[in-house]
């Protein structure tokens, strides 16, 4: 049925004013607007051929939109063609694409490009020479052109690439403000976006559930978004590859070796190089912010556990990477590190996982000490002062001084110190000493070979211990001395503003133990005890998203006494009893061990928190080929679970009997190595 002319004029109108709303809505672009606009207007250096990529969501078919409403206000006929629907088939694009070659100054849009990336050398070679005079092409795709673009001499002046980015905070706001969304509840909008004007879009379509509460993703946004911005995906192997990508800030071959193993890197690294939501830096592979923030709320909604074991291997992975790590290179680790936490936030949102280039982290210099003296006096007054040049003389190893880059002159200074017995000279010269060692003795006496670590000054010349990039290099460099210390057994750290400090230590489980007066000036200290959740432990616990502090002081010397230890024979039997039960969650939560060391006192998770320690002995044995063949043993029987011996032995592809002895050494050396973490509370 013929349409009316009235029916015909308000169809065309309809489609005019769609048009306009569209372009009226396109935020920022400026530069690929502009380059549309001189193409469109036959400026003399202009392309013929535009090419635009970028990833999924970011706005490539919008600009293609923009074009053709442009072309059309200008009286050019527009061909649009859709790349999903050419099957890679160059005669179904050459029909598509027929009036560009027959009408003079049409302008041919091709969008979704990467669906018929085979065709690109032909299009370039064969069609588009075809075209009428003054035709103009826009190409609009997730992944960049090959580079016979630019190394043909003839198409290098009439091809340009633009590379689609995200919109910045401020355009982020505006597309915000245009859709109509309340000036106070667009942060947590661009935040999770991550400059995606579809995720953006996606976002303010769905308010919150309950007004005024925080704005989270629905699982409706999440899967749409995870089709648009990444779409099909080769198997579960690719896509657990893209959620250790959306937890660590950089992804490099050994972090998701650590995480997948070796076969699976082999197989994905490559692929995720390729991907147009993931760039490719000397430092590794970044994901575009907006697939980033959207795979990981979509895993964490999906299957919370997947996602806080993901978030646990990374930060076991970025544990070995610090402590593998030079001096210098130990703070970059660190801040990796630090990445995973960046969302619960420090005081006034300190930490920033980013380099600071213009500030150098260096070792104690004699010329700095009389500044540093100074600096103290200027900050904390003569006491702590003096405190300063009593141990730049005994200790001057323990100090990282800071200076702006080119310049010779401090500007904030640290200080971890490393005790293994008190002294009454460092008694007398500083009152925070002597409290941590009153604390110790008294709670925590060190066994031998144990030392205790104080991270003692934080100390800068503008803005004593507020937030800026110098206190966060002095919590980093706090950070990688702890993971990177052998034998310590306390750690304390010391603040003058314990309001601004002091919830974020409490959060990272460590309590405010004592307040020392220095010269009529109160100074705040905080402590743990790692013998009673290691390292290693905390590193695991503080990764899952659910976990809540565990506060390790008093420790466990001062708690317990020899009824409530556990007789080794029955600890070794409950060792063997919870590899056995690993895989029956009932069993596994009646395990004796629960009561024992191995668990922090007051643990929300004490199941969780009795696996992780049981893992982290594991991993400690591998100390040399035996203990790496005795480790794969014990893995394949009980972690892995493989239904019986002779399947683990056929697993792992040794003989049988070699298999036995591997596993007997595994059990030994892990029984060794859960008594050592226990503090060997456990009676011989």
């Amino acid at each position: 049925m013929a349409l009316s002319e009235e029916s015909r004029s308000a169809a065309v109108g309809l489609a005019a004013r769609l048009a306009a709303a569209r372009a009226g809505e396109l935020v920022g672009r400026e530069p690929e607007r502009a380059l549309l606009d001189r193409m469109l207007a036959g400026a003399a250096d202009a392309p013929l051929v535009a090419y635009l990529h970028g990833p999924g969501g970011i706005g490539k078919s919008a600009l293609l939109r923009y074009a053709a409403w442009q072309a059309a206000r200008t009286g050019r006929r527009v061909v649009h063609v859709d790349g999903r629907f050419l099957d890679g088939d160059p005669r179904r694009l050459a029909e598509a694409a027929a009036p560009a070659c027959a009408e003079p100054g049409t302008v041919l849009l091709i969008d979704t490009f990467e669906q018929c990336r085979p065709l690109e050398a032909w299009l370039r070679e064969t069609f588009l020479p075809r075209l009428a005079d003054h035709a103009l092409v826009v190409l609009a795709g997730r992944d960049a052109p090959d580079a016979e673009w630019t190394l043909d001499p003839g198409w290098a002046h009439l091809f340009t690439a633009s590379a689609v980015r995200p919109l910045d905070a401020g355009r982020s706001h505006a597309l915000l403000a245009a859709r109509g969304v309340p000036a106070e509840q667009r942060g947590a909008f661009v935040a999770f976006a991550g400059g995606s004007p579809l995720a953006l879009s996606l976002a303010a379509s769905v308010p919150a559930a309950t007004p005024g509460a925080p704005w989270e993703p629905t699982g409706d946004v999440l899967t749409t978004l995870v089709e648009r911005l990444v779409g099909d995906l080769p198997s579960a192997v690719h896509r657990r590859a893209l959620e250790v990508v959306a937890q660590a800030y950089v992804t490099r071959e050994p972090l998701l070796r650590a995480v997948l193993g070796d076969e699976d890197t082999e197989t994905v690294f490559p692929w995720l190089r390729q991907q147009p939501y993931v760039e490719v830096t000397p430092e590794g592979l970044h994901p575009h912010d907006a697939v980033r923030a959207t795979l990981a709320a979509d895993l964490r909604w999906r299957d919370p556990e997947r996602y806080d074991e993901v978030r646990v291997r990374i930060s076991l992975a970025a544990l070995q990477a610090v402590r593998a790590a030079t001096d210098d290179d130990a703070l970059l680790r660190v801040a990796e590190w630090m990445f995973l936490f960046r969302r619960r936030g420090g005081p006034d949102h300190l930490y920033d996982y980013r380099a600071h280039p213009h500030i150098e982290d260096t070792p104690l210099r004699p010329e700095d000490v009389p500044g540093l003296v100074r600096m103290a006096e200027d900050a904390e007054g003569p006491a702590s002062a003096a405190a300063v040049a009593h141990w730049v003389v005994r200790q001057p190893e323990a100090f990282r001084v800071h200076r702006h880059a080119g310049s010779s002159v401090p500007v904030s200074f640290m200080a971890v110190l490393r005790l293994d017995a008190p002294r009454p000279e460092d008694r007398a010269a500083d009152p925070v000493i002597a409290a941590v060692w009153d604390l110790v003795e008294r709670d925590a006496p060190l066994g031998p070979g144990e030392h205790l670590g104080i991270r003692r000054f934080a100390v800068q010349s503008v803005g004593h211990q507020r937030p800026s990039p110098l206190m966060e290099l002095i919590s980093r460099r706090t950070i990688g001395e702890e993971m990177r210390a052998r034998g310590r057994a306390v750690t304390f750290t010391v603040f003058e503003d314990a309001d601004r400090w002091g919830r974020y230590l409490a959060e990272a489980g460590m309590p405010q133990l004592a307040t020392v007066d220095v010269g009529g000036r109160r100074q705040h200290v905080f402590g743990r005890d790692w013998r009673r959740q290691t390292v290693d432990q905390w590193v695991r616990h503080r990764a899952r998203s659910t976990s809540t502090p565990v506060t390790t002081w008093p420790p466990a010397s001062a708690t317990s006494d020899t009824g409530s230890r556990t007789p080794r024979p029955a600890f070794t039997e409950g060792v063997l009893e919870a590899l056995r039960t690993w895989h029956t969650p009932r069993a596994f939560a009646t395990s004796v061990l629960l009561n024992s060391p191995l668990v922090p006192p007051g643990s929300p998770d004490p199941v969780a928190d009795l696996r992780d320690a049981v893992l982290t002995a594991l991993d400690a044995i591998q100390t040399d080929p035996a203990g790496v063949k005795a480790h794969e043993a014990l893995t394949a029987t009980y972690i892995t679970a493989s239904r019986t011996h002779r399947s683990a032995a056929r697993r792992l592809g040794v003989p049988y009997g070699t298999y036995r002895r591997h596993l007997a050494l595994a059990k030994e050396r892990l029984v060794e190595q859960l008594l050592r973490g226990s503090g060997s509370s456990a009676e011989g």
